[in-house]
């Protein structure tokens, strides 16, 4: 990944805490969901599928709090430091900007097979 402006981390940062507002709404829907499906349910495998998947959305909701408070703080740290050297960051914030993103992405793609996961459990359901 290419830096060319410190404007652009700050962007990023917004983007990624955007998107994982997102998720954590639709997981949160999704935990709901759940309740009204558990109440038709009495096959002891679709009782486990369906424990087992709230528990994944409330692992991952902690997950999507955790990594957007990660990017707000590195997102503060960003804008200090913009003020501090006047355009310049140093190489760890870039470093670090680089390992929250790779942190992004393997949380999306984790939230993207929970959400398949959940969508073909509640057809069935």
């Amino acid at each position: 990944m290419v830096i060319t402006e410190v404007s652009q981390l700050s962007q990023e940062c917004n983007a990624w805490r955007e998107a994982l507002r997102s998720y954590r709404n639709e997981f949160g829907r999704f935990k709901q969901e759940l309740l009204k499906i558990a109440g038709r349910q009495t096959l002891k495998e679709d009782l486990l599928q369906l424990e087992h998947l709230d528990n994944q959305l409330h692992i991952q909701l902690i997950n999507i709090h955790d990594l957007k408070q990660s990017i707000k703080l590195h997102d503060r740290k960003i804008q200090l430091a913009l003020q501090q050297n006047k355009e310049k960051l140093s190489d760890e914030s870039i470093v670090d900007h680089e390992n929250i993103f790779a942190g992004y992405q393997s949380l999306e793609q984790q939230l993207r097979a929970i959400k398949e996961e959940f969508e073909y459990f509640s057809s069935r359901a």
